[in-house]
């Protein structure tokens, strides 16, 4: 098989979230995209960087699930790629890198979430659930609902985050990450109830990942003029969002 592998979910239940795999061995590629057929989903199979993205131009994807072994370009220059060209989109990294410095520049590069092969069916697919769940309004909030913090404005329905009226671009567990934090305003969070309210309920593994996306939304928020020391990180504990004094 190779070239451009278009394959439509046939599912019992219709539900238009199309997937792009990116994986350039077959052995892997076509177990993987027949298992999420057969769970309802539209999968776009990629063999290489190049297809990739033009796969993606066709259909944009809701969700990715990125090898960084490519035959013709490095995984992780195409993960900044697709970050850039698809914000919302959720990318899940299924590498053999297992190093902790390949983890972390995964992370840096964009992904959401970063899987080490062999990966096991049933873990991925809980991991993809979850994942795609969080589309929706942030765990404990409602779709209507905005938090207004400062500077800070959240709109959750439409997932929408502004500082001082300008708009801050974050991907979507930044954004989820964020609106939980806001919303227990003041209160201290644990590591573990932050992987599994943002990420997965049964995460297991290193958090990571949660560090990452805590570091890059000081980042995205000092930008645009906001206080990322209102981020509070508890030492042995997890974090806590404090509210700016006026």
């Amino acid at each position: 098989m190779g070239g451009l592998v278009r394959v439509i979910g046939v599912g019992t239940e219709a539900n238009d979230l199309t997937l792009l795999v990116v994986e350039d061995d077959e052995a892997i590629g076509r177990p993987l995209t027949s298992t999420l057929i057969a769970q309802g989903f539209d999968v776009l199979w990629a063999l290489t960087a190049a297809e990739a993205m033009e796969l993606a131009e066709m259909e944009p994807p809701v969700l990715v699930l990125l090898d960084l072994g490519l035959p013709d370009r490095d995984g992780v220059d195409l993960c900044r790629d697709l970050r850039a060209g698809y914000p919302s989109a959720v990318i899940v990294v299924l590498s053999a890198r297992a190093e902790d410095m390949d983890v972390v520049m995964g992370l840096e590069a964009g992904a959401d979430d970063y899987l080490t092969k062999p990966f096991r069916l049933p873990v991925l697919l809980a991991r993809i659930r979850a994942h795609l769940r969080r589309q929706g309004p942030p765990p404990g909030t409602t779709a209507g609902e905005v938090l207004t913090v400062g500077h800070l404005r959240l709109e959750l329905g439409t997932r929408r985050v502004e500082v001082t009226g300008k708009e801050v671009t974050l991907r979507p567990k930044e954004f989820d990450l964020l609106a939980r934090l806001v919303a227990g305003r003041g209160q201290a969070v644990t590591r573990e109830q932050l992987m599994s309210q943002v990420w997965d309920e049964h995460w297991s593994g290193s958090t990571k990942t949660l560090d990452m996306h805590v570091s890059s939304l000081r980042r995205k928020l000092a930008e645009h003029g906001e206080d990322p020391a209102t981020i509070v990180t508890l030492r042995g504990y997890g974090y806590r969002y404090d509210a700016p004094e006026d």
